[in-house]
């Protein structure tokens, strides 16, 4: 029979792991992943130089964990000695619509893309480790699954395994799906063949970079987190700094402005074999449906996907400033409200809103009736609000 017989010209060893990978490959796209790729364990002595450079001039912000885990972050075998190979994965999560078109919708809100389906930590782990169970049992060893929870450098990895390269943006870019990947990875003990990596096909497209609303790219593949919609809406702990309230828009959840620029974003298409779990709820909801939310409520509407993890009081923080950008009336009385909430990112952000959607004279009846704060951000954001031209005083 044809194909029955090994090829000579490879070695044995060599045609198992090849008929191995040709068999993860398959069970692969079963699970929703639409790429497969293989890489050595080897630690990228350029990946520690980058990261460190990064950490040392404290672009990473509050995300001390970066710093942390460096060690473990930037070589396999520091994190599992045992580690030959590592098998990265990718997930297509590429909307059918634009998912800027959102923005010009002043009164609802825009969230990320990624964060309109169930969690993908709970996604793509869970399929991993089907994967990784389908890999033991077919050639024994040992295995460990991460997604990005893990101090794991998924995309130099992605990049030296062939998924893809490292776009001006710091994502990853495909030349078959764009930049709308998840990524995961399973480390073996099993030795397998690695792909060649990508290489960069950026050329001299700079769209992503231009796209930014907050200019968080200070060079191209070089990012300041502390300077990035995403990271100021999820990372971020505290008040949302004044320079960038204007820019977020209304996005309350992430930014896709970078990954949607794309130009290879062409080749990409709807993320239907991924089998998501889409929340047609958080395409363009209404920004009242949230200005009311007590915790128990966020807790519920949230169930199941990734707002969840930065809680409430960070959410409608949120969401707060993207009310005080809407120019829209009818949100007054719902972020007066929250002027008396119980959580003074709450009311700091509320403060703000108002401010911005009411006069001067408007918010001096406001501080009467509120008194002075015992929080200091919130007594600042008072003070910035009652400036007769707190309107335009964005510095």
């Amino acid at each position: 029979m044809p194909g029955s017989r090994p090829d000579p010209s490879v070695p044995r060893a060599d045609a198992r792991a090849e008929r191995l990978t040709a068999y993860l490959r398959k069970e692969a796209t079963a699970l929703g992943f639409c790429e497969l790729a293989i890489t050595g364990a080897d630690a990228d002595p350029d990946v520690r130089t980058r990261l460190e450079q990064f950490v040392a001039l404290e672009r990473h912000g509050s995300m001390d964990w970066l710093a942390d885990t460096l060690d473990r972050r930037v070589d396999p075998q520091t994190l599992w000695p045992d580690v030959r190979s590592v098998i990265m994965l990718a997930m297509n999560y590429g909307p059918d619509t634009d998912p800027l078109s959102n923005l010009d919708r002043k009164s609802n809100a825009s969230v990320s893309v990624y964060a309109r389906n169930r969690d993908y930590h709970d996604i793509v782990k869970g399929r991993l480790k089907q994967l990784a169970s389908k890999l033991v049992s077919r050639a024994g060893g040992d295995v460990k699954v991460f997604v990005d929870t893990a101090p794991v450098m998924e995309k130099p990895l992605a990049q030296s395994a062939g998924l893809g390269w490292i776009g001006k943006h710091t994502n990853l870019v495909s030349r078959r799906h764009g930049s709308w990947l998840f990524l995961g990875s399973i480390f073996t003990t099993v030795n397998l063949i690695p792909d060649a990596p990508d290489t960069d096909h950026c050329g001299s497209c700079r769209a992503c970079l231009d796209a930014c609303p907050t200019g968080a790219f200070p060079a191209p593949y070089q990012i300041d987190a502390r300077r990035c919609i995403s990271y100021l809406t999820i990372e971020n702990k505290g008040p949302v700094p004044h320079q960038f309230r204007r820019a977020m828009g209304n996005r309350i959840y992430g930014c896709d402005d970078c990954l949607a620029a794309c130009p290879w974003n062409k080749y990409a298409h709807a993320a239907r074999e991924a089998k998501l779990v889409a929340r047609d709820d958080l395409v363009s909801p209404p920004l009242t449906d949230f200005l009311a939310m007590d915790d128990p409520a966020f807790r519920a509407f949230f169930s199941g996907s990734p707002v969840k993890r930065i809680g409430r009081d960070r959410f409608l923080r949120n969401v707060l400033v993207a009310a005080g950008n809407s120019a829209d009336p009818a949100l007054v009385a719902a972020c007066e409200a929250l002027i008396d909430d119980a959580a003074p990112l709450v009311r700091g952000a509320a403060v703000w809103a108002v401010s911005q959607l009411t006069d001067a004279a408007h918010m001096a009846r406001l501080a009467a009736r509120a008194g002075e704060d015992a929080d200091a951000d919130v007594r600042a954001e008072w003070r910035r609000a009652l400036c007769a031209d707190h309107q335009t005083a964005q510095p």
